[in-house]
């Protein structure tokens, strides 16, 4: 082994530690907490300054994972569009989210739009996560998702990404690869914090 794969195991070591511990802070929530946290969220819908008529994903909640559809809601009374996303292969397609419209399987647990709905490229996602860090640093579940549609829809528009976690998944320092991308916030129940600050 080179000192180069030497460093990577240890990195992968160090990124499934700082994972698990975001994750087991996450499952001491009770059910009522973690509802009354994700209701939360709405409270501080104005500190995220989303323009009105912006595309926003948000996300399907799994497991115990913060609810963000009341925040989304929010969103969208202040005029924005909704999205979620949708696992196709390797990747996640963004389809357009409409108020009652039909919901289906979407990979992982999730639900979201069928493919009769319009597939859009939003410019504020809502990204779930496992554990992150006071410089906005975040890991996910380990599988790239976010990583790689972050990165493509960089290329398409003015991107904002905004992490939306419980704040008992904050962690000391989360271990970064290059291709890993720092969100512009993390939300949650006690508020934004915002890279840089």
């Amino acid at each position: 082994m080179t000192s180069q794969d030497i460093e990577n195991d240890e990195l992968k070591l160090a990124k499934r530690a700082v994972r698990k511990a975001g994750l087991a802070a996450r499952a001491t929530l009770s059910p009522v907490e973690r509802i009354e946290r994700s209701l939360a969220l709405v409270d501080f819908v104005e500190e995220l300054g989303v323009e009105p008529g912006s595309v926003i994903s948000g996300f399907w909640p799994i497991r115990d994972e913060v609810d963000p559809r009341p925040l989304m809601d929010a969103l969208a009374k202040a005029g924005s569009s909704l999205c979620l996303p949708v696992v196709t292969g390797d990747d996640l397609v963004f389809r357009r989210l409409e108020k009652g419209g039909p919901l289906e399987p979407a990979g992982f647990g999730s639900m979201a739009p069928g493919p009769e709905a319009e597939v859009v490229h939003p410019n504020v996602v809502l990204v779930p996560l496992s554990a992150f860090d006071r410089n906005c640093n975040r890991i996910g579940y380990g599988k790239g998702f976010y990583d790689r549609a972050l990165s493509d829809l960089e290329k398409l528009t003015d991107l904002t990404a905004i992490g939306v976690a419980f704040a008992v998944q904050e962690v000391e320092e989360v271990p970064m690869e290059p291709h890993d991308r720092q969100l512009d916030g993390i939300l949650t129940d006690r508020g934004l914090l915002k890279a840089g600050d």
